[in-house]
């Protein structure tokens, strides 16, 4: 089957006056957090910019600093097609900018990951170089889409190659990343777990942190199979936890190619049915992983599609109750510090 005929996941969509039904006081108001993942948009999602961010960090919990992500966002319209992703970086410090002169509680974007096409091979060394440029200092890391399956595709968005982290001019592009002393954000699906073990094993000195808990399935043909996948997802990340340069991000159980039917529901979820569903997959990343290697994420605003920013960081709060205030320094502040060098 092409990509092009492939049935389409539906992402959760952003709908304010559904969300607006269930709102929630912040827990542990004062504990201190960086936001390591969150996106900004012009028409994504309803758009996301400043505004909308700086409202979703005033909920209530103490956010000292976020890190952008990319998302193919503010691109450049001309120039060599390699470099119009730096485009991307130039609109998010400009962002940064206005939004922290504008207010001194958070660090909008003090961390910024890029694209950049590793599969240009060692030729991407330039645009790695204009990424740290445009950055002014924040420029931190590359990410590289590549949640990809034979059997469906995840919302509209140009689905990448299969197996894009064995291919050999990817891994020579992907060796630049340290001499540049950039990290790596693996944005990919439970079932390319073993083509990421395979890459942290071949790279050593490059760190590398896996978005969104390393997304076990639950759509198209993992539907209903949520036990089988729990399992293999558990032994994947098993091997691959054992490389000391993978860390591991906290979230992105908000998104509908999880499987979780919240944001089908009449009324948004609370924070206790949120940190029902999701416990079992934090804590056994936070087992393999250890504190000092996972950190919460918010993946904003994609998340919002299941639930509000105030109710996300509550549902973590609650997973955590039991933990102490050093495992919890780590997983929400601590991790995300050292990792994006914040």
């Amino acid at each position: 089957m092409s990509t092009t005929s492939l049935p389409i996941i539906a992402r959760a969509e952003v709908r304010p006056d559904w969300l607006a039904q269930h709102t929630e006081a912040a827990l542990e108001p004062d504990l201190p957090i960086i936001d390591p993942h969150h996106h900004l948009a012009d028409i994504n999602w309803g758009g996301y910019l400043e505004d909308d961010l700086l409202a979703d960090l005033g909920s209530g919990h103490r956010i000292e600093s976020t890190v952008f992500i990319q998302v193919g966002f503010a691109y450049r319209t001309s120039g060599p097609e390699s470099l119009r992703p730096v485009g991307e970086t130039e609109r998010v410090v400009q962002i940064a900018n206005a939004a922290n002169a504008s207010q001194q509680d958070t660090q909008i974007c003090a961390g910024i990951v890029g694209f950049a096409d590793l599969s240009m091979g060692a030729a991407v060394e330039e645009v790695l170089a204009a990424q740290i440029e445009a950055g002014k200092g924040r420029f931190r890391g590359i990410r590289c889409h590549a949640a990809a399956h034979d059997r469906f595709q995840y919302g509209v968005m140009h689905a990448p190659p299969l197996h894009v982290y064995l291919d050999p001019t990817f891994r020579e592009g992907f060796a630049r990343l340290a001499q540049f002393g950039l990290s790596f954000d693996s944005w990919a699906y439970h079932t390319q777990l073993p083509e990421l073990t395979d890459l942290a094993k071949a790279f050593p000195d490059t760190a590398i942190v896996i978005d969104h808990v390393g997304a076990p399935l639950g759509v198209g043909p993992y539907a209903g199979q949520r036990g089988a996948v729990f399992a293999e997802w558990k032994k994947q990340l098993q091997r691959t936890a054992q490389f000391p340069n993978v860390s591991v991000k906290l979230g992105g159980l908000g998104m509908s190619v999880f499987g979780f039917p919240f944001h089908q529901q009449s009324k948004p979820p609370t924070s206790l049915e949120l940190a029902d569903a999701w416990r079992p997959y934090i804590l056994t990343c936070i087992d393999l992983f250890g504190p000092e290697r996972a950190m919460f994420e918010s993946n904003f605003p994609v998340d919002k599609g299941t639930c509000s920013y105030a109710v996300l960081w509550n549902a973590f709060k609650h997973i955590t109750s039991n933990m102490s205030a050093d495992e919890k320094a780590q997983l929400y502040r601590g991790t995300a510090k050292r990792f994006y060098r914040i």
